[in-house]
């Protein structure tokens, strides 16, 4: 089982990763080496003036919540367009999904309340699971 599959069964109950493609669209994005993967995504939230949002999602602390609105900020039209035809959703649903769930993926992705430095965040994680600690 890989990290996605586990990340989507602690996430969403227990179900297999097929039975939620918002959270495969989710690990894809926080792997994209285009992007710069979870150290990237976190960067551009940064960037665009949401810092103190991702950092609380990186951090050992509370989450903050993200809007649907500052999602689409972020992302941009385009990705977020695909996004919401892969899911077969309008851009403001998937926006407003988005909103919900990258929060704790993110925050269970970074348990010690830092992005992971170099590797293969993948394994990094596998790792973490087979020790008990991406959700324990």
């Amino acid at each position: 089982m890989g990290l996605l599959d586990s990340v989507v069964g602690a996430l969403a109950g227990g179900q297999s990763g097929g039975d939620n493609p918002l959270l495969n669209i989710v690990m894809q994005l926080i792997n994209n080496p285009q992007t710069g993967g979870l150290g990237g995504l976190v960067q551009s939230f940064q960037q665009g003036g949401l810092g103190n949002i991702v950092n609380s999602w990186v951090s050992t602390g509370q989450n903050l919540p993200i809007s649907a609105e500052q999602i689409q900020e972020i992302l941009g039209g385009g990705q977020l367009q695909n996004i919401a035809s892969q899911l077969g959703v309008s851009t403001a649903q998937a926006s407003g999904s988005l909103a919900d769930l990258l929060p704790q993926v993110v925050d269970k992705l970074t348990p010690n309340g830092r992005v992971p430095e170099g590797g293969d965040l993948l394994a990094q994680g596998l790792d973490m699971l087979k020790k008990g600690g991406l959700f324990g």
